[in-house]
């Protein structure tokens, strides 16, 4: 676990995000679907949902205030 000091915080879910909060924070972001129903191959979900890396890089930069 990270330290409480520890304020910026970015999880990648590729399912429901509720159970994120409580690890991220308000200062936090979370990548994640909240929604159910979509059937396709990995790779183009993930594309379609933003589970790719440039959309990790743009979460962490949004956290970090970059």
């Amino acid at each position: 676990m990270l330290p409480h000091t520890v304020l910026r915080r970015v999880a990648v879910e590729a399912g429901v995000r509720d159970g994120w909060w409580k690890y991220v924070g308000l200062e936090g972001q979370i990548l994640g679907i909240d929604h159910f129903g979509a059937s396709a191959p990995a790779k183009d979900l993930f594309q379609q949902f933003g589970f790719m890396p440039d959309k990790v890089v743009e979460a962490i930069d949004r956290v970090l205030g970059n």
